[in-house]
């Protein structure tokens, strides 16, 4: 019943029509995949995640994104691998430009607020992102 009314109340304010830039403050930080939709409409529900994503994003709306492993000592264990990253502003929509000695590709940010994030990739695959929270084990 509380995850519905937090994707109520996060599609009702995405369907309001923000402005793109109001995103960008709530992009770093520690994200956790919560769901995801493919572009048939079916979804996938994590319960758990191995990992988390970490977004550093500078004033200068470059930064980076990383693969964290979370430990119950509230450390983090992580490779150097990095995905660089650049925020434009382009048709309405905050669009998220990815690097890797790899690969490049997109991202278009469809909401942002402080505990939730909308990603749809190029595939037209929907993730939908919570605030990571760690747990805590007291001794």
């Amino acid at each position: 019943m509380k995850k519905l009314l937090v994707y109520s109340i996060f599609f009702l304010v995405m369907a309001c029509g923000k402005n793109p830039e109001s995103f960008i403050p709530h992009l770093n930080g520690y994200w956790e995949i919560d769901e995801v939709t493919l572009p048939d409409g079916s979804k996938r529900d994590y319960t758990y995640n191995d990992t988390v994503d970490y977004l550093s994003v500078t004033d200068s709306l470059t930064g980076f994104r990383k693969k964290m492993k979370p430990s119950f000592d509230g450390t983090y264990t992580t490779s150097d691998d990095a995905e660089s990253l650049k925020l434009k502003i382009e048709n309405d929509s905050l669009n998220v430009y990815y690097t890797t000695p790899y690969a490049q590709w997109k991202e278009t940010v469809l909401n942002a607020t402080e505990d939730a994030l909308l990603i749809v990739n190029e595939q037209n695959v929907r993730y939908l992102y919570k605030r990571f929270e760690p747990i805590t084990v007291e001794k």
